[in-house]
């Protein structure tokens, strides 16, 4: 739960342009009323030192918007592969000597 507590106050930090600190975190935290153990302020601080937060969620959102074309071309792909494989079982109806009425016994 701590980890969940310092990535909303590292959210907030970065929305009032303020630095994601470890002492800002805690800071954020305890207002709050949250107990977080100060490792975690540590280790979220270091993760996201030097680096812009917003810019790191813009990223996941542009990766997000492909997703579903990567989904639709995956699923044209198998339909098309279906579509091959019916095909191929029609042609091997079609040869058999079934359908002309003799067989190679008969």
């Amino acid at each position: 739960m701590s980890d969940a507590i310092v990535s909303y106050a590292a959210l907030i930090l970065s929305d009032a342009g303020l630095d994601i600190t470890s002492e800002n975190l805690l800071t954020l935290t305890k207002a709050a009323g949250a107990s977080v153990d100060k490792v975690w302020a540590d280790v979220f601080a270091t993760a996201l030192e030097g680096k812009d937060l917003k810019e790191i969620l813009a990223g996941f959102a542009t990766v997000g918007a492909g997703a579903p074309a990567a989904g639709a071309a995956g699923a044209a792909a198998s339909g098309s592969t279906e579509a091959a494989a019916e095909e191929e079982k029609e042609e091997e109806k079609e040869e058999s000597d079934d359908d002309m009425g003799f067989g190679l016994f008969d």
